[in-house]
């Protein structure tokens, strides 16, 4: 009896030993996680301008980090309507907080509840050992969402997805055999990975007999590849009991009464699950969810940077073609040239938060120019062979009687429009070095500046540049006309 004694003390001392280690890896993971998350919100690298709009998104990231700080698991529910979604959570919290109602559809927006877990389980529990996640996990939040299948569903469906992204554990009642939507739905939050609980709901409203055949169908045929057998809880939240009456003409009737909820197996089941790994989920949970807000964060601040970027580029392409076309110095245009890429260099850097000295713009020009090869050796032709022409046809402009000037805008067009694509070649290859971080990446400028170079239309850039170039110019030169 001694050694049986001795060997339930040792088997008892292994099990806690075994929950220590584990509640330290799991105090490990939620550090781990709340200083990775703390480190996104704290250098999201946005200006004031890409900030607006993202308000939503950069509160989710702050949202998520405070219920890392407090250790929150979040319990969603899901469902058609009548399935008794609210009437589950009420009975867990042991207080009506969620709304009900015999009508259809009485849950219209996401509703949270704070769950005491310590008051949500009676002492007479037959395991009550799980008490300890109420040290463990500081609160547990109890999510109601809208029925998945009510009018409008479309953006209900749309809430309850968010919701099950962050939620740690899902709770999806029916309240009989499963519908096809229901299939379809449970298919659906299955694919978010998270633990969830399939709830039969609303027993008492079957014999045993049908009770269990139910029960049965829906574990062994409905949800098979779906959920095991233990994910399969079966409840009676605000059960129904039928209780003689006498009416007033003294004979008996019926009367059905609300009596105490049957959730035991259910609320002893969640405990089970964050028992044993409430912390790793919150950190895991909230991470990835975190992570999807912090790609769609990225993703947009590089849409908003893209497009400041292409204007700045576009704007360095037109200020250098007209600058070039004006200019009847060879030696000018390719002077100023070079300063209206540096200048567009330094300007890009800005945007995308990169600090540049205009010897660094310089340096990086010359590692462009070298790389892009065609097309910068054919602008220095163009500028040296167009100039001179474009030189003699201006000085020729008097003396012809303006018949010159024809011929002189359409060299400084050409000539403007060479400069102009060599100009956004340069603007794009530089969006792409500050965009990766002021890398080149594994292949080096050469194959960076191949591959972006390969993926212009130099024709339709041309004809664009030559469009608006010839727009501003005979603008410009019905204007002097005039003054003459």
């Amino acid at each position: 009896m001694t050694e049986v004694s001795d060997f339930s003390n040792v088997d008892r001392e292994l099990d806690d030993t075994i929950l220590s280690f584990a509640d330290i890896q799991a105090e490990l993971n939620l550090r781990r996680a709340k200083d990775a998350l703390r480190d996104i919100v704290e250098h999201l690298d946005l200006t004031p301008q890409e900030r607006t709009g993202l308000e939503p998104e950069i509160g989710g990231l702050e949202t998520m980090l405070d219920k890392l700080e407090r250790a929150c698991v979040q319990i969603a529910v899901f469902g058609m309507v009548g399935r008794g979604k609210s009437s589950v959570l009420n009975a867990l919290l042991g207080q009506n907080v969620f709304e009900t109602g015999p009508t259809h559809g009485v849950t219209r927006t996401t509703t949270i509840g704070q769950w005491d877990v310590g008051d949500g389980v009676d002492d007479d529990l037959p395991n009550p050992r799980f008490s300890p996640v109420i040290y463990r996990l500081s609160q547990v939040e109890l999510i109601d969402t809208p029925g998945i299948d009510e009018v409008d569903g479309e953006t209900r469906e749309l809430l309850a997805r968010r919701v099950a992204q962050q939620a740690d554990l899902i709770l999806f009642v029916v309240a009989g055999d499963i519908t096809k939507v229901e299939y379809q739905a449970l298919s659906q939050l299955r694919e978010a990975g998270k633990p969830m609980l399939l709830v039969f709901n609303k027993i008492d409203q079957y014999p045993d007999a049908d009770r269990l055949a139910i029960y049965h169908k829906i574990r062994d045929d409905r949800v098979r590849e779906l959920l095991s057998p233990d994910e399969i809880v079966m409840s009676a939240a605000s059960p129904l009991t039928a209780q003689a009456v006498r009416r007033p003409d003294g004979s008996m009737g019926v009367k059905m009464t609300r009596s105490l909820p049957q959730v035991d197996d259910l609320k002893l089941k969640i405990l089970e699950i964050l028992d044993r790994e409430g912390k790793s989920l919150v950190a895991l949970n909230t991470m990835l969810c975190a992570g999807d807000i912090n790609e769609q964060l990225v993703q947009r601040k590089m849409e908003i940077r893209d497009a400041a970027a292409n204007r700045i580029i576009w704007n360095g392409v037109m200020t250098k073609a007209v600058a070039i076309a004006l200019n009847p110095i060879t030696v000018v245009d390719i002077l100023s040239g070079a300063v209206i890429d540096v200048v567009m260099i330094l300007t890009l850097s800005k945007v995308y938060g990169i600090p540049m000295t205009e010897a660094g713009a310089v340096e990086l020009l010359q590692k462009i120019a070298i790389s892009m090869g065609g097309i910068t050796a054919g602008e220095l032709l163009a500028n040296f062979g167009l100039s001179s022409l474009k030189g003699l046809l201006g000085l020729a402009t008097p003396a012809t009687g303006g018949l010159a000037l024809g011929p002189y805008i359409s060299v400084a067009v050409t000539q403007a429009a060479i400069a102009g694509v060599s100009c956004y070649g340069i603007g794009q290859v530089t969006k792409a070095y500050l965009a990766n971080g002021a890398s080149w990446g594994d292949d080096g400028p050469k194959a960076v500046v191949s591959k972006i170079l390969a993926s212009l239309d130099e024709d339709s850039i041309l004809n664009r540049i030559k469009d608006e170039l010839r727009a501003k110019l005979d603008l410009g030169s019905v204007e002097k006309h005039r003054s003459h």
